[in-house]
Order: C-alpha cells, then sequence, then structure tokens
C-alpha cells in the first residue's frame, strides 16, 4: 500500500502557509478544510492554502508538495485514526464514529492518489468552479532530471544583418519620446 507524505524541498512553505506542515507527516488532500460558500472571501495565506495545500494529517498545516511512500496497514490505521481525532477536534465532527468514516474516505482518496512509483511529487491546485471546488494534481516521477531554466540567454540568429544589432548599453541612454 501506498499513502502520501509531506516534504519540503526549500523553507517556503513556511511563509506561504499561516500553519505548515512539518515534513514527512501523513497527508491528505484536505479540500474537506474548505467550505465552498467561503472559498471566494479567502486572501492571502488562506487562499494560498486552499489553492494549493495539502494537509498534514498530524500538524493540520499545508505543504505544497507531497510524496508517494509505502505504507504498512498499521500505518493506514494509525492516519485514519489521528485524522478522525482532528476531525472530532477541530472540524466539528459529531463523534469519533462518525468523523471515522470520513477521514477512512479521505485517507482512501489519499491511496488513490498515491497510485504511482515510489518517489513520485503530487502538487496539487485548488479552484472554485460554478460554486463547486476542483481539484487536479501534477506529478514528477522520480528519477526524472529537469535542466534549470535559464533566465537569459544570448541566441545568434542567422538571418539577422549586423545592420539590424541594437546596442542595448546605449537604448538605455537614449532619450524618450
Amino acid at each position: 500500500m501506498k499513502l502520501l507524505r509531506t516534504i519540503r524541498l526549500d523553507p517556503s512553505d513556511t511563509f506561504v502557509f499561516a500553519r505548515a506542515a512539518e515534513p514527512s507527516e501523513w497527508a491528505v488532500p484536505g479540500t474537506f478544510a474548505f467550505a465552498p460558500m467561503h472559498v471566494a472571501g479567502l486572501e492571502g495565506k488562506a487562499r494560498t492554502a486552499f489553492r494549493s495545500g495539502f494537509l498534514g494529517i498530524n500538524s493540520l498545516g499545508w505543504s505544497t508538495l507531497v510524496a508517494v511512500v509505502e505504507a504498512s496497514e498499521a500505518d493506514r490505521a494509525a492516519a485514519a485514526d489521528l485524522l478522525a481525532r482532528r476531525l472530532v477536534e477541530r472540524f466539528g465532527a459529531p463523534d469519533l464514529a462518525v468523523a471515522r468514516g470520513a477521514a477512512e474516505e479521505e485517507i482512501a482518496y489519499a491511496a488513490s492518489l498515491a497510485n504511482h512509483p515510489e518517489g513520485t511529487v503530487i502538487a496539487l491546485a485548488r479552484r472554485l468552479e460554478n460554486g463547486d471546488i476542483r481539484e487536479s494534481f501534477r506529478t514528477l516521477a522520480p528519477g526524472v532530471a529537469t535542466k534549470p531554466a535559464r533566465a537569459f540567454a544570448i541566441v545568434e540568429d542567422a538571418d539577422e544583418s549586423p545592420a539590424e544589432e541594437i546596442d542595448l548599453l546605449n537604448l538605455a541612454r537614449r532619450p524618450r519620446p
């Protein structure tokens, strides 16, 4: 079985979310934390959590990225138990039995998202569309090397004549019309 764990590649989550999840927490999408009728009014860090956050079950903090990891049945059960307790404590579930059913569904959903090779990184994008919350997910498979993008590059164009070249240093000194 595979589940999702929060990861932190850099400290940005600690700046963009009001509460960042700790690395290596069990994670679920956590869309239940947002009521569609209130999403339109979200601002700042709460809006960022809505748009791109996975919910860390232990801290109830948000993580931009999660990784697919192997999990045992005991791990799944512990994650569901903890989430059920959080649903009662923080989200107003009426009792642990009701919360347990909802937690099991959320963990099953997270497990369905983890249907990728171990180490796959997943990002989430959420949006409000016609009164409904929609989610989409992107994945980056382990071992996929990406070449860093360059902000600037000088490219010679064989079709350009020297007369068409622009002197960028002098361009900045020209008076503006």
